[in-house]
């Protein structure tokens, strides 16, 4: 699954930068592809590709940074609460 995830994510990045090079642990925004516009698509293309919500607490930079965070994220939320977590 995590090849699954990692794959869509890279397909919806790469299009919108073409000819650049880079790699799924690459810093996207150090590198100069997200304005704040594109990091908020990128948040509803999470959401809506993979069925979750991303919680305001995770609406950070470092889960957005690159492939690699996007799909660790990704898989975070999708397994759920931790067990013994409390609910909030």
């Amino acid at each position: 699954m995590q090849d699954h995830i990692d794959t869509q994510i890279r397909a919806f990045i790469e299009p919108r930068f073409p000819g650049r090079s880079w790699t799924d642990d690459d810093d996207i925004f150090a590198l100069g592809f997200v304005d704040s516009m594109f990091a908020m698509e990128v948040v509803m293309f999470v959401e809506r590709t993979f069925a979750v919500t991303v919680p305001n607490d995770e609406l950070h930079m470092d889960n957005f940074r690159s492939v690699h965070s996007m799909a660790a994220l990704v898989r975070r939320i999708s397994a759920g609460p931790k067990t013994g977590a409390v609910p909030a």
